[in-house]
């Protein structure tokens, strides 16, 4: 059975990734596609549990180190029960956030680099990476007033302005390294225009 193909979607808060999941997912099923569509951190009852902890507001945060470690745990425990799983069924795999956001979050948010994280990376998952990542991408300011209009801003979202600058700004040195992987989707456009890109950059994935 051929394999699946693998999407990941990324971006900065309220940049519309999530919006634009169901969307996208609904297209490609249009399409006779048996999809799987799942979350980072989450997507298994580890994961999910991991996600609470690391997004909840609390006076004993983990610190940037701990938030990597953790990130990744939740990854690998994903990958193995789920995603590998399904793209070996020949699913498709539609992905909220991956591994670019741990080089995004904790490499350019927290300063951590991506030297390690290259390291972890390549011991925790050395042969499975995306077959597209889609880069929902808007100015920080926009995207964080938007963030606003929804309910009370987790962990990550209580960040300031400086962090959310380096999250992007490492975001578009991932997408300079692997232009043919990492594909920019500009949100500040309206929904339909979103949709409308990431469509268009969804396309060749369809041809055998």
């Amino acid at each position: 059975m051929n394999s699946g193909r693998f999407i990941t979607l990324e971006g900065t808060e309220g940049a519309g990734k999530s919006t634009a999941a169901a969307a996208i997912a609904d297209w490609i099923r249009q399409r006779g596609i048996e999809l799987l569509i799942t979350r980072e951190p989450g997507g298994t009852e580890l994961g999910e549990k991991l996600r609470a902890l690391l997004l909840a507001p609390a006076i004993d945060a983990p610190v940037p180190k701990a938030e990597l470690l953790m990130m990744f745990a939740a990854r690998v425990q994903h990958i193995e029960r789920v995603i590998q799983p399904a793209l070996d069924q020949g699913k498709w795999v539609l992905c909220d956030r991956f591994t670019d956001a741990s080089f995004a979050y904790q490499g350019g948010g927290r300063g951590l680099g991506a030297q390690s994280i290259e390291v972890i990376e390549q011991w925790a998952h050395p042969d499975l990476q995306p077959d597209l990542t889609l880069l929902f991408d808007l100015p920080v300011d926009q995207g964080l007033k938007r963030a606003a209009r929804r309910s009370g801003p987790d962990r990550f979202e209580q960040e300031k302005l400086d962090f959310f600058s380096a999250v992007r700004d490492a975001y578009h040195q991932r997408m300079q390294r692997h232009p043919t992987r990492i594909k920019r989707v500009d949100a500040s456009m309206n929904e339909t225009d979103v949709l409308s890109q990431a469509k268009l950059m969804l396309e060749p994935l369809f041809v055998d």
